[in-house]
């Protein structure tokens, strides 16, 4: 649906980062990455863990990316579910 409306959308996006000297290929994959822009972390959990907003903090770190959703389908309702994290503001 994402497609449909324009937006360029990356799902299963790898990543590579360099940490205190070491360059890690492919260290991590992102769920969905919108227009390079937003990375959206999906989860079916019934509750979040402090560790999923972590997760999603440190995947927009190591992307230089400012926004990222965090939406878990296990919720009661999709709008419990929605979560903006935000990445240094």
């Amino acid at each position: 649906m994402l497609r449909r409306r324009g937006l360029e959308v990356a799902t299963e996006l790898p990543v590579s980062f360099d940490y205190e000297g070491m360059r890690f290929e492919n260290g991590l994959r992102l769920d969905m990455m919108v227009d390079g822009l937003i990375i959206v972390e999906l989860k079916s959990v019934e509750y979040l863990a402090p560790v999923h907003r972590k997760q999603l903090i440190t995947y927009l770190r190591l992307t230089n990316c400012r926004l990222g959703l965090l939406l878990n389908f296990g919720s009661p309702t999709m709008k419990e579910g929605i979560h903006r994290i935000v990445n240094n503001l």
